[in-house]
């Protein structure tokens, strides 16, 4: 029954992950900016996220909702010069104690492994936001490196903003984490703009702006996808993690064998991990339109 189970939450998990993709796609074309205002983009983007948290994790996605809503609570209530270390402190924490709750209640159990990595991902979110909000506010300009002075945050975000960024359907699932500057960029139709401005565009011999095209992009990271899956369904089964627990193992192997073992068994462990966050990151490509085809 277990074993089912954990092959009904990666099919869940894939199809959530290509219905993105399917959605970005969708996103990209009927609700670009100047077919819909950004009220609606981070609303559409937001509610999808929920949806994918809820259909993916069930009622342990409510450890993500939680996680967002008391670090909203900090970011609007705490001082500036103390928001990025408070910020850090709860969400840390609140991972950690998700984590130890894994380890010592629920025995890596598998309906509570599920959630730690959209936690993780949100984590990371909320620190970065509040160490740029940090910058944004709470220093001066020339304490600041180019790439902080780029980054940085000037106002506090609306709630609508907030979850959009923590929640939208393209990272809550695996990543990745993108900067909340260049996040609002896109969502306001801004991000082509801006990055022609860092790349100095017109020096390059571009009279105009470049329509967006990502597909080159997209195409390549699902070739590595697809690669990972290959991979997983061939090196990873043939080494299971779960085999260096194994009683036998443990009492007969010799110390040496069980540590190049283990080595091997990490090693193969990782294609499972390239193809989730491989497959999040195509869908990003294909959200965000960062790759694109120039034109003179």
């Amino acid at each position: 029954i277990v074993f089912c189970f954990a092959c009904l939450l990666q099919i869940n998990f894939v199809a959530c992950q290509l219905f993105a993709l399917l959605a970005a796609f969708w996103f990209r074309i009927y609700l670009s900016p100047s077919h819909a205002s950004s009220a609606v983009r981070h609303a559409f983007a937001t509610l999808f996220g929920i949806y994918f948290a809820v259909f993916c994790f069930g009622w342990y996605s409510i450890h993500l909702f939680v996680l967002v809503m008391m670090n909203y609570g900090i970011m609007n209530m705490a001082s500036i010069p103390n928001i990025h270390r408070y910020s850090f402190v709860v969400a840390m924490g609140y991972l950690t104690l998700c984590h130890i709750s894994r380890i010592y209640i629920f025995h890596y159990g598998i309906l509570t492994t599920d959630f730690s990595g959209p936690l993780m991902i949100i984590t990371q979110k909320i620190t970065t936001l509040a160490c740029q909000l940090h910058d944004g506010i709470g220093r001066q300009a020339e304490e600041l490196t180019a790439e902080q002075n780029r980054l940085a945050v000037k106002s506090r975000p609306s709630l609508l903003e907030y979850l959009s960024y923590l929640l939208n359907f393209m990272s809550i699932i695996a990543g990745p984490c993108s900067n909340y500057k260049d996040y609002i960029a896109f969502i306001e139709g801004r991000h082509v703009h801006m990055k022609l401005l860092e790349v100095n565009w017109k020096q390059k011999g571009y009279d105009r702006l470049p329509d967006p095209s990502p597909t080159g992009a997209v195409m390549y990271k699902l070739c590595i996808t697809l690669v990972s899956l290959i991979l997983f369904l061939t090196l990873t089964k043939n080494f299971p993690m779960a085999y260096i627990i194994d009683n036998e193992f443990l009492d007969k192997t010799p110390f040496l064998s069980r540590l190049g073992y283990l080595y091997i068994v990490t090693q193969a462990a990782k294609p499972k991990y390239y193809f989730a966050w491989t497959l999040g990151k195509s869908g990003y490509i294909m959200y965000f339109c960062v790759h694109w085809d120039g034109g003179k």
